[in-house]
């Protein structure tokens, strides 16, 4: 199947304009058979334009399709048939669901599993080659489970919970419904927890809670989420987590925070709801983090956050502020040839 194809099947602008209640500009019968960018499509693709800065492109696209909003009129001559709808990018969405649904789905349980016989496997279930699921673990309905993940004693997974390969979920963690796991995720092994001993070194602290995620989370590739030290590490409902995320020990993340790549949430803070942590964020331990709080890339946080508040920088400051010391920066070397200019001209003055 070639990249981006809608499962072999053709539709005409005309088809697509009924499933999205649009308004067919140009040529109705116009074909497609994949989806595209509109700078890079080609013939029979279907592109959308709902950012201005690419209407440029427009006028020179190959796609035979383009997705635009009811309102736009162009202010050239168009080669491709447009479709006007009313939101074009919640009608992306919608034909991005679409061709997910038409994908062939993933089905069965492979021979080549290693499934205990203490397990509890539910129905329609996809198990697939060198998946192991142990003892005392439960595996809600129309899961799928890719190959070479391991699932631990007396783990839960909820229905249509999906984990792809190389997944690794330890004893005693939950996971709820309908979450996505990414490649090499790990959830719950031990946090970082060690006690310097009288000898210099260092004694490993037990780590017996677990990890709780709860329904329609997704967590990216490579992250990993510890379990607590006691209790339980928990991510609430419709998180979402980049590749690359570090979640310390006894964490807890609010429902519907977004976090970028790289962030590293250090044991026992607590994030609000409806957070934005940007990229490459860092939380000391032991810190809280109120409702709607947005904080920008590459910012250190080392203090508790109010709810609804904005944080730039390294300590972070309140984004204002930010802003009005990041102005103060980039002058500081102007500024200091000046203060040495002006004491040079005053060590004149005093010799005179």
């Amino acid at each position: 199947m070639a990249p981006n194809r809608i499962v072999d099947m053709k539709f005409t602008a005309e088809m697509i304009a009924g499933l999205l209640s649009g308004e067919v500009v140009g040529d109705g019968n116009a074909s497609i058979h994949t989806v595209s960018s509109i700078e890079g499509g080609k013939e029979g693709g279907l592109a959308y334009l709902s950012n201005p800065r690419f209407e440029q492109y427009l006028y020179t696209t190959a796609c035979s399709v383009v997705l635009v909003e009811k309102d736009f009129e162009p202010k050239q001559k168009v080669k491709a048939t447009l479709i006007k709808v009313k939101d074009v990018n919640a009608c992306v969405l919608r034909l991005l669901d679409m061709y997910n649904a038409m994908k062939p789905q993933k089905k069965g349980i492979s021979k080549l599993a290693s499934i205990s016989s203490k397990a509890k496997i539910g129905k329609d279930c996809y198990i697939g080659d060198f998946a192991v699921i142990e003892a005392g673990a439960v595996v809600g309905d129309g899961a799928k489970i890719y190959p070479q993940c391991y699932v631990g004693d007396n783990v839960r997974i909820g229905e249509k919970t999906k984990l792809y390969p190389g997944v690794k979920i330890y004893e005693g963690c939950s996971l709820g419904a309908r979450c996505i796991i990414h490649a090499g995720a790990v959830i719950g092994a031990d946090g970082f927890g060690f006690a310097p001993n009288a000898n210099g070194g260092f004694d490993k602290i037990p780590q017996l809670g677990n990890v709780i995620i709860e329904d329609d989370v997704e967590i990216g590739a490579n992250t990993c989420i510890d379990r607590a030290k006691t209790d339980s590490t928990i991510i609430r409902r419709g998180v979402k987590l980049d590749n690359l995320i570090q979640i310390g020990h006894n964490v807890q993340v609010g429902e519907n925070t977004v976090s970028s790549a790289q962030t590293g949430i250090a044991g026992t803070s607590k994030v609000g709801s409806g957070c934005f942590l940007a990229g490459q964020v860092g939380i000391a331990d032991h810190v809280t983090i109120g409702n709607n709080v947005k904080i920008g890339s590459q910012s250190g946080i080392d203090k508790n956050v109010p709810d609804g508040e904005i944080r730039f920088g390294t300590p972070a400051l309140p984004g204002i502020n930010y802003h009005r010391s990041f102005a103060v920066f980039k002058e500081l070397p102007e500024l200091r040839r000046r203060i040495a200019a002006l004491e040079s001209a005053l060590k004149e003055k005093d010799k005179q």
